[in-house]
């Protein structure tokens, strides 16, 4: 599968480096330890704090050819943050040219990274490939050291290197090397890890907003924090994530929600997980082709980053989050020189409704009074049917969207754009009471939503003229994802909504007529 980046970043890479030390290239030239005049090597990592933060290779003191790795705080008496396990070395040879060390140094990092995160999370099964068949791993290995710097500025560093270190280091995590980077190590460590680092860096992100925000800074940290597409093999396919707390708040009845701690600390201590995959086919006709793009599952998770135990203690509870209200994908071919026609497949919604007509007529009548009194009422039931999640799919120019929009159940009101009054708020039996664990809830148990092509699967259909042919067609996927908060057990009548926009560059393979009728007579 061939992986690409919002706004074809992986041209940029070779364009715009990163100012993070080459740490791979600094190892690299160090001499057999046999050479070393003294018993540590260091290079500066942050320069721009004072002390700044450095990364040391030691001697250890049991075995002459055992080394070990260090991130130090430079004071006259050095502050160690982090060390690595010991590493047993060949003498004669550096260190770069030793599969086994650089293996075990490289999952050393990531797990010691995944241990950063108060949930119990079993990384046992990490496994990397050998260093010699990953491509780029000078890449990876600085990359590595970079998320551990910024990791372990945010708790470890003291308090007076502790914001420079970061501010630096941020910079320098966002630039397009890191971001095409940590796609590539995501690929490498597999799903489950990933899931696992991703958690734990937006729990060390959402720490240090907190402490910034504590401390009346205002930081607008970058989101999504992470996002991938991947194209290949009939599949489109998005991941992303986010912590709630580098989200942009929309709108929000009040500040009570900021001030509530409690109610403060469950909402901002989550992140967002998203996966969008779609199936495509390219279909060559006589004079045409036709590029088809169907949903195969879209799932959008608001997971907790800290434990049970922490959120009651600290938090509301593990209960009080947002929940997803609205998720919209917009899919663009990039070059539209060759598009005839865009069509979707699923209609308006046009709803029956069942209306039952009640009349009754009353009337007395009084002997000594002339007139007749006659009272009438006429009555109309009106009963509609409606899910808590409807879907719409819209054309604009060239450009198929999807929409999912989740409705207030009592009163058929999109739950995005609206809020609920304080009396819904206060009644025991709202749909988005207990909406978690209530029988009728539009969220899985979990939290989140899943809409899979059981249901869902709709597609948009481009045709493209013949001189299409051959070429490859870009899709730029743009989406916004809304989450929204209403109170689910806690006391409160803060409400709020945020929003996360992401974008990415998705190319579904076209084939020449020739390589199409090969592949049709050999499948």
């Amino acid at each position: 599968m061939n992986s690409f980046t919002s706004f074809n970043l992986s041209n940029l890479v070779k364009t715009i480096p990163s100012s993070f030390p080459d740490i791979w290239g600094w190892i690299e030239n160090l001499p057999p330890q046999t050479q070393w005049q003294t018993n540590t090597k260091a290079i500066n990592i942050c320069s721009s704090s004072q002390p700044s933060l450095q990364l040391s290779i030691s001697k250890t003191l049991i075995h002459p050819s055992s080394i070990s790795f260090s991130i130090i705080a430079n004071y006259n008496l050095p502050i160690s943050l982090w060390t690595s396990k010991p590493f047993n070395t060949t003498i004669n040879n550096t260190f770069v040219h030793q599969q086994h060390t650089i293996s075990k140094l490289m999952t050393n990092i990531i797990k010691d990274i995944l241990n950063y995160t108060p949930i119990n999370l079993s990384n046992s099964f990490l496994k990397l490939p050998e260093p010699n068949s990953i491509s780029n791993l000078k890449d990876i290995v600085n990359f590595l050291f970079l998320a551990l710097s910024f990791v372990v500025s945010v708790y470890e560093a003291p308090q007076d290197m502790r914001c420079d270190c970061i501010a630096t280091l941020r910079d320098q995590f966002t630039c397009p090397w890191a971001r095409e980077t940590s796609k590539r190590l995501m690929r490498l460590i597999g799903s489950n890890a990933e899931e696992q680092w991703m958690r734990s860096m937006n729990l060390a992100i959402t720490n240090w907003v907190t402490e910034l925000r504590a401390m009346n800074h205002v930081l607008k940290a970058p989101s999504p924090i992470y996002s991938s597409a991947v194209s290949g093999l009939g599949l489109l396919k998005i991941q992303l994530y986010c912590p709630l707390i580098a989200m942009e708040i929309e709108k929000c009845n009040s500040s009570n929600g900021q001030e509530d701690e409690r109610l403060g600390f469950s909402l901002n201590y989550h992140q967002l997980e998203g996966v969008i995959q779609l199936n495509y086919q390219v279909m060559v006709r006589e004079n045409w082709i036709d590029v088809l793009v169907s949903i195969d599952n879209v799932r959008c998770d608001v997971i907790r980053l800290v434990n049970d135990t922490l959120m009651n203690e600290r938090g509301a509870g593990s209960d009080e989050k947002h929940f997803p209200s609205r998720i919209s994908l917009q899919l663009t071919p990039t070059i539209q020189t060759n598009v005839l026609s865009v069509s979707v497949s699923k209609s308006s919604e046009n709803p029956t409704r069942e209306i039952g007509v009640e009349r009754s007529i009353e009337g007395s009548f009084e002997p000594p009074n002339p007139h007749i009194g006659i009272s009438v009422s006429a009555g109309e039931t009106v009963t509609t049917n409606l899910k808590p999640w409807k879907f719409e799919q819209s054309v604009y120019g060239n450009s198929g969207t999807f929409n999912w929009f989740l409705h207030d159940s009592v009163n058929g009101r999109e739950v995005f754009t609206s809020k609920p009054s304080k009396f819904a708020l206060l009644q025991p039996k709202s749909w988005f009471r207990n909406r978690y664990s209530s029988a009728y809830r539009p969220f899985t148990r979990q939290g989140g939503v899943i809409f899979a092509g059981d249901e869902y699967g709709e597609s948009v259909l481009w045709k493209l003229c013949g001189g299409g042919m051959g070429q490859t067609m870009e899709l730029e996927a743009k989406g916004w994802i809304w989450l929204t908060y209403w109170p689910n057990n806690y006391k409160t009548f803060y409400t709020e909504t945020r929003r996360l926009e992401f974008r990415e560059i998705l190319r579904p393979n076209n084939y020449t007529r020739a390589e199409y009728e090969y592949i049709k007579i050999n499948i």
